[in-house]
């Protein structure tokens, strides 16, 4: 008889725990692995001392700048000691620590930024970088223009197709489900169909959206992301102590592993049998997913910066560090029935989702009131309909098509 694991049971703490705070299962090198907190602060404190003393305070700028820099110092120091790594422990839980200090002092500059004044916010932005003043959105830029002209087609896989391709990949690995990821591609470019009234860089001949984009772009990094997958699924893990390597070479050759991951475990999002939450669960994330790319392109849009400047590059990195580790805690939160909360890397992302959605909207109210609702509205509708027809169609399939046993070893988790 299966028993029901409550907030204070064994089963309960181990499923929270792999994804919030999972523990190092070998260590090889103990001398990585031990706290050193004293150590650590001592170093800390030298270093600060030695900057704050022997530093030049003539520009005020620069000192302002100093003390940011010790402040962000000083807290991914504390993040190194007290915050959870997640599911993730390769190279070292230190560096997932730090990119979760990362993301909340993110959050909490989102935050500060909420409660600003479109023009103050404009002046931080200028202050950061005085070059931004010289950048300015041409509005009367024409796009989709030549379709007919197929000869250009070529001339478009450029450093940001590129790009395209690469960020797919990327999402092939973190997903690792082909009709996901194809439902999510069809909806970006019906996304951006929807709001190229407001962001006319949406604006795509045919055979971009669907030739370059979809087919191309996207469905090649798509492939080859599964494909990356397939790989790391059947390879054999087995791990050898560093000591125990005698050879220089083997000695290199571990430490380059030590960046792979320690195992690559299957992930099965639906089944025939799943319930009714996982499957709204499911497509509350494909939507979710939709918002948090627009944030991008608002964001650069409303506060007019060049998508090659520094900070939407590092934005774009640190969301992508972000999501790697939220979106294997949204997965475990979703289908291992012990796991009842969320974990906390998951949680912070969501709240940077929602803060650069509010931060958009307050500040774009000019270029949001020449919304047009009809296209907001089909949009939502299509996106509610799409993910809850495409989830479903995973279900049909994984009914069908995928093998009885792991259907069925999956149905015991879920019950």
């Amino acid at each position: 008889m299966d028993t029901v694991s409550t907030p204070g049971s064994d089963d309960y703490r181990d499923s929270f725990s792999s994804i919030n705070e999972r523990p190092v299962d070998d260590i090889s090198l103990e001398f990585f692995y031990k706290p050193h907190t004293i150590t650590l602060l001592a170093v800390s404190i030298a270093a600060v001392i030695h900057t704050a003393f022997v530093r030049d305070e003539l520009n005020i700028q620069d000192n302002i700048w100093s003390g940011i820099c010790c402040v962000v110092f000083f807290f991914l120091i504390i993040s190194v000691l007290t915050f959870p790594n997640g599911p993730f422990t390769r190279p070292h839980p230190a560096v997932w620590r730090i990119v979760f200090g990362m993301s909340v002092l993110y959050l909490l500059a989102l935050l500060f930024l909420l409660f600003q004044s479109y023009s103050t916010v404009y002046d931080i932005m200028y202050w950061i970088d005085p070059e931004l003043r010289n950048f300015h959105i041409d509005m009367e830029k024409e796009y989709a223009v030549n379709c007919n002209d197929l000869s250009i087609i070529w001339s478009r896989l450029d450093v940001y197709a590129w790009g395209h391709f690469l960020g797919w990949m990327f999402k092939a690995i973190l997903f690792r489900h082909a009709g996901l990821l194809w439902a999510i591609s069809i909806m970006w470019e019906i996304t951006e169909i929807a709001f190229a009234h407001l962001l006319p860089n949406f604006l795509e001949c045919w055979w971009d959206s669907i030739i370059l984009d979809v087919l191309l772009c996207n469905g090649f990094g798509i492939w080859c992301g599964l494909k990356i997958c397939k790989a790391l699924e059947m390879r054999e893990y087995k791990w050898v102590s560093i000591r125990d390597i005698s050879s220089t070479t083997g000695k290199i050759k571990r430490a380059i592993l030590q960046f792979t991951p320690v195992q690559w475990t299957p992930v099965r999002w639906l089944d025939p049998n799943c319930t009714y939450m996982r499957f709204f669960a499911l497509s509350q994330l494909v939507v979710f997913w939709q918002i948090s790319e627009l944030n991008t392109f608002f964001l650069k849009h409303i506060f007019e910066m060049p998508p090659s400047h520094p900070l939407v590059i590092a934005r774009l990195v640190l969301i992508g560090v972000i999501v790697a580790p939220s979106i294997r805690q949204y997965y475990t939160y979703i289908t291992d029935p012990n796991c009842k909360r969320v974990g906390t890397q998951c949680w912070v992302y969501g709240a940077i989702m929602v803060t650069e959605s509010m931060l958009c909207i307050k500040n774009g109210k000019e270029l949001f009131g020449q919304t047009h609702v009809s296209n907001v509205v089909v949009w939502l509708v299509i996106q509610i309909l799409v993910s809850v027809a495409c989830v479903y169609g995973v279900v049909l399939y994984d009914g069908y098509f995928k093998p009885k046993s792991l259907s069925t070893g999956s149905a015991k988790k879920d019950n």
